[in-house]
């Protein structure tokens, strides 16, 4: 049962990992979640370096799109300083969302992967399309309640994954 929150792809933040492997492999759409993932849920615009990153993944032929389940509120500063389109209140696990990013788009699941920092919602919600799933650790200790009770959750799910030998948490892997 845990295997379903198993990601494909484990690095210790965005900037560790290997873009052009995953564009290798035939991905060409990001959707990078918001809080603890590309930024600290307490910050409200992007820091220089993530808005270097996300201009190197667009020259590199990366449709970015920011998806998370944050208001448009929250969101729109990042869409509008790095450039990108947005999904917000995105829902995740649930399908929907992922679904009409690409149809919208014109993506099939093998070109997407989901890059974020929580099992329950991101993690979960990209294999159950078998979308490529990318977990970084989050930025901040500092979460909405919310995100704070999933935490719990995830502490179970990855002392079973680590009593399963198949994840461990530092030991990074692409």
């Amino acid at each position: 049962m845990v295997e379903k929150f198993m990601p494909d792809v484990y690095q210790k933040s965005i900037y560790y990992i290997n873009y052009d492997k995953l564009y290798k492999k035939g991905i060409r759409l990001l959707l990078f979640d918001l809080d603890n993932t590309i930024t600290p849920s307490h910050v409200h615009k992007p820091t220089k370096r993530l808005v270097r990153l996300f201009d190197e993944l667009k020259d590199k032929g990366f449709k970015i799109i920011i998806f998370s389940n944050s208001t448009k509120h929250r969101i729109e500063p990042f869409k509008s300083e790095l450039a990108v389109d947005a999904c917000a209140f995105s829902l995740k696990p649930k399908k929907d969302k992922y679904i009409k990013i690409m149809n919208r788009f014109k993506y099939k699941h093998t070109e997407v992967a989901a890059i974020a920092d929580q099992l329950i919602t991101d993690i979960y919600g990209a294999n159950k399309l078998d979308i490529t799933s990318v977990l970084v650790n989050p930025l901040s200790d500092k979460d909405l309640t919310i995100t704070w009770i999933n935490r719990l959750f995830e502490k179970f799910i990855y002392n079973r994954l680590a009593k399963k030998e198949v994840f461990i948490r530092g030991k990074y892997f692409e």
